[in-house]
């Protein structure tokens, strides 16, 4: 389609001589002017490797230049790191025995409903063996008789009260509470059902239960986010570089405000976890992330670099897979410079080396202009 666009621009223009205006120079002082070898008329890339644009294809293009100029920026590194849940404010549900599920009063929750703190999610109904299960039952009788001769002796014992010492009234009274106790506990255990309610408010992020299904103790039930904070867990392998962190930003998602938290001192995989809370940039706003999603974090550390400042767009490969930004030489003439580039942003980057000031660099349709052929 480029291509096309191209061609087109190329048929439409009108001949024209080349002229060079003046300024043009390169990175170290020399003067970029008339080099062209030979003249033609549209677009083309000329001998000496720089291209000629005519004026009504720049316009149709939509081609913008900056005049550059040099400043101290901070240095910026670039983090590999993913998306968690923040523990303050979304929570793991786990069974907290094997059982099989059953349904609460609104049913099983799926991924992406809203839940809130103390929200019945689920019910957990006990499983186990035969023979536990014979076992407890077997034990459950022997409690159950022991607790009927426990209640005759304490209601004898309250009977003959002012000649049996209070002592011993108070023990088998004793006693008939904890037998109760122990009755309850293991009749619940037979056919008692454990509900599982939510331990924060927040957004189902996943659900791993059906009706019916049995979960063995420890299995992950739902995992619960709040949409409007979460963490970056990035990786570093300088396990210095969080002190040095003053701003930081995700690369390819917009209107995320990130917060350091800290870096952590054990290696992980060969690296050091830095942590990042992560924010929506304005009320009620949603983070367009998911648990789990891969990011790269774009950190602005307190040092300073020299250097031009350029939209990233204004970058571009040449055949030889070089970085370079285009210079305006003449009112039709662009020159491709090697550069070196480091992030500043996700939209801004910084050239340190191969491009001087006071150049006119093109920073929209750069593109287009770099596969002119």
């Amino acid at each position: 389609m480029i291509q096309q666009i191209v061609a087109g621009l190329a048929a439409a223009t009108f001949a024209t001589s080349l002229l060079a205006s003046p300024g043009a120079h390169g990175p170290n002082g020399e003067h970029l002017d008339g080099q062209a070898t030979a003249t033609t008329g549209g677009l083309a890339r000329l001998p000496d490797g720089s291209v000629q644009v005519p004026k009504l294809a720049q316009r149709r293009i939509g081609v913008r230049t900056l005049m550059v100029k040099e400043g101290e920026h901070a240095r910026t590194v670039a983090l590999n790191g993913r998306v968690a849940i923040d523990p303050n404010a979304g929570g793991r549900v786990q069974a907290p025995f094997a059982g099989q599920i059953a349904p609460g009063p609104k049913g099983l929750p799926v991924a992406g409903q809203r839940v809130v703190k103390g929200q019945v999610l689920a019910r957990l109904r006990p499983t186990g063996a035969a023979i536990e299960r014979g076992n407890q039952a077997a034990q459950l009788a022997e409690l159950r008789a022991n607790r009927a001769l426990l209640a005759k002796r304490v209601q004898r014992l309250k009977s003959l009260e002012g000649v049996v010492p209070a002592k011993e009234i108070e023990a088998a009274q004793a006693e008939l509470a904890s037998t109760l106790g122990q009755e309850r506990a293991v009749a619940g255990s037979i056919s008692g059902v454990e509900a599982i309610v939510a331990p924060s408010s927040g957004v189902i992020a996943s659900a791993s239960v059906l009706n019916g299904q049995i979960v063995e103790s420890r299995d992950v039930l739902f995992e619960i986010v709040d949409p409007q904070r979460m963490v970056i867990e990035a990786l570093s392998t300088d396990a210095g570089v969080a002190r040095k962190i003053s701003a930081a930003s995700l690369v390819d998602v917009p209107d995320v405000e990130l917060t350091l938290l800290g870096g952590g001192r054990t290696l992980r995989d060969g690296a050091v976890p830095i942590n990042f809370r992560a924010r929506a940039q304005g009320p009620n706003r949603a983070l367009d992330l998911a648990v789990g999603q891969p990011v790269t974090v774009l950190a602005k550390l307190d040092t300073r670099v020299k250097g031009i400042a350029l939209p990233a767009a204004a970058l571009a490969r040449n055949p030889a897979n070089e970085t370079v930004v285009w210079i305006k030489s003449g009112t039709q003439r662009f020159i491709a410079l090697p550069v070196e580039a480091t992030a500043l942003d996700a939209g801004t980057v910084i050239v340190t080396r191969g491009l001087s000031p006071d150049n006119r660099v093109v920073v929209v349709g750069t593109s287009l202009i770099n596969q002119i052929r």
